[in-house]
This record gives structure tokens, C-alpha cells and sequence, in this order.
């Protein structure tokens, strides 16, 4: 994120050469629904992670194969393919990479580590192969997703397998459901202790580390004036969380006066 000093992790950004793989051309043939098959993940996510986002991290690496089957194909898809693509295909596309290959970071260790912060280079070295190129996590987060597509929704779906992230869901991101998934996905982060809280007593509204890393990609959706309080930045958020929110904590944060602060983020694994 430009101008921020981010901690480490989801907020790291590196100056590396941004992969080639191009965003949709309008004039090429649109792929069917059918054109990538995401059934060896779904499995893998209905298997190994709970209905609270937590992961089986040890009986995923026991038992890898449909793991390692789904991101061997990730690579497989070509260029041309992947530019086909609509925009909501590309953007499940990259999600799932991202989630994916988080996975197999984790389980490629043994012991597993107790926090992803301690895979050195795990985002800005480890590569993958990703529709013909080779890629890092950074660069499907930074140079790929927030880059190309005003989908600030992303950073509500992209798990970096810590506690404080949002919740991995135990299904993959599909194209025909992205924008409910999405909308869930934001409904339940601003519901959790990780995501969103208030203090009445202190007057004060605690967000996600998230939306101080991130806070600039909500401006140009959720961008407003004079109807919350904090910087621009945080009006964008608290304007993008709000018709999530209970209808008191709406009336509080429409009505009260406040300072806004951000959650301390806790990198611990998000295993079972």
C-alpha cells in the first residue's frame, strides 16, 4: 500500500516487476462457467475447515493430494484463457489462488509453524505458478487484485492464515455467487471481535489493522462526508461496514462522538 509502512504479512508490499497475466479484453470470446473446475478445492475445504474458518492444518498434510491437484491446475490455466475471462471469473480466480497457495505455504512445513509471520519470504519470495506465470502471494494481492479491479471486498476474503484475518470459508468463491459471498464475508468480519467493535463506555470504534493498511482502496465506493467520524479513510470504512451493523451501533456511529482505533492483530495460526 503506497504511503503506508505496513507491519508484515497481507501488509507487506514489495517493488518487484509485476506479472504480465492482463486483465479482461472485452473483445475476447467470454468463458463458460464450466472453463475452470474448483471441485478438488471445495473438497478440501469442506473437509479440512470448520465452520468458524479454522483449518485441520495437520490432516490437510497428511493428506495433500487434492490440495497439491487443485494449485498444479492454477498454473495450468493459460494467459489467453485467463484473459477471457469476465471480471467477477478473474477476481474468484485470484482469490482462491491466494487462499490456496496460503494453504500449502502452511502445510509445506513440518512441524507447521505457529504463525505464517515465521515462513521467511513466504510472501514476497515463495513463488507459484499462476496462468502462466510465476507469482507470489504479493503479487496476486498487490499487483493483480488491488491493482486492476475496484473490489475492496477482497480484503474480506483474502485469508492469510492468522487468527485476526477474516474466516476461510469452507467453500471455494465461485462467480455466480462472488458478490453474495462477498457481502457474507463482510457481514460476518464486522460481526466478529477481529474485525469490528465499539467501546460506548470510551466512546470509541475499534477496527480491523485491515482497514489501516487498506483503507484507501474503499474510498472510491465507500468514500463519504460528514456522516461518521475519523479521517476519509475511516468515513470510507465505517460508511462500507454500517448496513452490516446492528441498528444501535448504527444510531452510535451516525449520532455519537468517537475516536476511531485500530485492533492489535494477532498472527497466531487459524488452525483447529
Amino acid at each position: 500500500m503506497v504511503g503506508v509502512q505496513a507491519i508484515a504479512g497481507c501488509a507487506n508490499l514489495v517493488d518487484s516487476t509485476p506479472p504480465s497475466i492482463s486483465v479482461t479484453d472485452s473483445a475476447a470470446p467470454q468463458a463458460t462457467a464450466q472453463t475452470f473446475n474448483y471441485q478438488d478445492y471445495a473438497d478440501v475445504l469442506e473437509t479440512y475447515v470448520n465452520d468458524q474458518g479454522l483449518v485441520d492444518y495437520s490432516g490437510l498434510q497428511t493428506n495433500r493430494e487434492q490440495l497439491d491437484r487443485f494449485n498444479k491446475s492454477l498454473g495450468g490455466v493459460t494467459p489467453q484463457t485467463y484473459s477471457s475471462w469476465t471480471e467477477t471469473e478473474q477476481i474468484a480466480f485470484l482469490i482462491n489462488a491466494y487462499n490456496a497457495f496460503t494453504l500449502q505455504s502452511i502445510i509445506d512445513h513440518n512441524p507447521l509453524k505457529e504463525s505464517i509471520k515465521d515462513i521467511s519470504g513466504v510472501w514476497n519470495r515463495r513463488e507459484f505458478s499462476l496462468a502462466g506465470e510465476t507469482i507470489t502471494l504479493d503479487n496476486i494481492e498487490h499487483d493483480l487484485l488491488r491493482k486492476n479491479f475496484n473490489e475492496p471486498r477482497i480484503h474480506v476474503a483474502l485469508v492469510c492464515a492468522a487468527i485476526s484475518c477474516p474466516i476461510l470459508r469452507n467453500e471455494p468463491y465461485l462467480p455466480t455467487t462472488l458478490d453474495a459471498q462477498l457481502s457474507a464475508q463482510t457481514a460476518r468480519f464486522a460481526a466478529s471481535p477481529q474485525g469490528f467493535s465499539l467501546d460506548r463506555k470510551e466512546q470509541k470504534v475499534y477496527l480491523s489493522s485491515i482497514f489501516k493498511w487498506y483503507g484507501q482502496d474503499f474510498e472510491q465506493t465507500y468514500g463519504i462526508e460528514d456522516k461518521f467520524k475519523g479521517n476519509s479513510l475511516q468515513q470510507a470504512v465505517l460508511n462500507y461496514l454500517n448496513p452490516t451493523l446492528d441498528p444501535g451501533s448504527q444510531m452510535f456511529l451516525e449520532q455519537e462522538d468517537y475516536h476511531v482505533k485500530y485492533l492489535d492483530y494477532d498472527w497466531s495460526l487459524n488452525k483447529q
